[in-house]
């Protein structure tokens, strides 16, 4: 679960990018997670407030989803999974929020994130049938990301 190779923080300087299986030095890599936690535990605290959503339960959520996460990708993508900025707009027009107290209409806003999260089960499930291929000719590596094989 734990073998990451180590890559020196002097090949950062050359213009190496550290792969998915590696890692910088314990310091660095301390470092790097601490800005990682600062960054996302904003995301995580304010997107729900501006949505009128409870923090609290998006932090749990968050955590939940971590983990499970972690554990079906058996530890190889560390990632953390937070609060989406992409829902703002669309939950604030949905549910009518005016930014005030809790969101009235949250029951609105919920389903629709449901099902957004159907859409994304039923993407995942062709992409494990038929493969990456139509995304990648469907959308850039600008979208998607960059992978290198």
């Amino acid at each position: 679960m734990f073998n990451w190779t180590e890559r020196p923080a002097s090949a950062l300087a050359n213009g190496a990018v550290i792969a998915p299986d590696e890692r910088l030095p314990w310091l660095q890599t301390g470092a790097m997670g601490v800005q990682h936690v600062i960054a996302m535990f904003g995301a995580t605290v304010l997107a729900p407030i501006l949505m009128g959503f409870s923090p609290n339960i998006a932090i749990l959520m968050s955590g939940i989803g971590t983990l499970i996460f972690y554990f079906v990708t058996g530890g190889k993508v560390p990632s953390y999974l937070g609060s989406s900025f992409a829902f703002i707009g669309v939950v604030i027009a949905a549910s009518g929020y005016a930014g005030k107290g809790p969101n009235a209409n949250i029951a609105v806003a919920l389903g629709g994130i449901v099902a957004c999260g159907v859409v994304y089960i039923l993407i995942g499930a062709l992409v494990q049938a038929i493969g990456t291929g139509w995304i990648e000719r469907f959308m850039p590596p600008v979208v998607t990301g960059a992978w290198w094989r």
